[in-house]
């Protein structure tokens, strides 16, 4: 019916990695032009090479990544905001076999839920965390967060954020030495899909905390709707000069 294409049987997909479980996913539902959608790509792309399907446990935020929680067919739950961390990390303690991953925003991250992402790295569990950094609240109306930067003019700072802002895997490296710790960049899908499949592998290998932060553009709070040109010029030099990309 108008055009859909019929969902082929699951004999006939051909994967080029011998692992592989097929992951199905459906249409998201975040805004246009969000980058959201590219972060939750290379996570897909990464369960998918290593044949971690039915071990995936997919914890999510309440936020703009809530929206995400039924996106794959995967096990997901969801948890009160700035929870998920610790309930990730109670899940995989109970089910070892378990590959806990906790999908989050900077509020839920670095604002009330802090406290939970460094005593979960300093105790170093062996979980994942994904963190999106678009330098606001977004899913509320575009407010001032721990990522915002100096000077940007958002809802609950007309005249410019203050001063003070959260580079979190500077952190969360200082406090565990032994962790894997990089952030990444939705524009750069090939990079943050290989750093998406290390984080998970050093969990697969019980080598203790993972934590991905990745750089994301949000056109609607950032005013540049329609305009992709300034929302990656935005995303790419002032975003990312703030926030370095690469390993830590």
């Amino acid at each position: 019916m108008f055009g859909r294409k019929k969902k082929q049987p699951e004999e006939e997909y051909r994967s080029p990695f011998p692992k592989c479980v097929r992951l199905d996913s459906k249409p998201h539902s975040f805004c246009g032009g969000c980058g959201h959608p590219e972060v939750l790509k290379a996570f897909g792309f990464a369960v998918d090479e290593l044949g971690l399907q039915p071990r995936v446990v997919f914890g999510v935020d309440i936020g703009c990544s809530l929206l995400s929680w039924n996106f794959f067919n995967l096990n997901s739950v969801e948890t009160h905001h700035g929870r998920t961390v610790p309930v990730m990390a109670g899940l995989r303690r109970a089910n070892p076999e378990a590959i806990a991953v906790a999908y989050v925003g900077d509020g839920g991250a670095y604002a009330i839920g802090a406290g939970h992402l460094l005593n979960s790295a300093i105790r170093n569990d062996n979980i994942l965390t994904v963190v999106v950094n678009n330098g606001l609240y977004a899913m509320t109306g575009g407010q001032e967060s721990p990522t915002t930067h100096p000077g940007w003019k958002v809802t609950t700072a007309p005249y410019g954020a203050d001063e003070y802002y959260i580079r979190a895997p500077e952190i969360i490296r200082n406090v565990n030495p032994t962790a894997f710790v990089a952030r990444g960049i939705t524009s750069r899908q090939p990079e943050l899909r290989t750093l998406m499949r290390e984080a998970l592998q050093h969990v697969v290998d019980g080598r203790g905390f993972a934590f991905l932060e990745v750089l994301s553009q949000c056109p609607l709070n950032w005013k540049t709707m329609g305009d992709p040109k300034e929302t990656f010029r935005r995303l790419e030099q002032d975003h990312a000069k703030l926030f370095p990309t690469g390993r830590y």
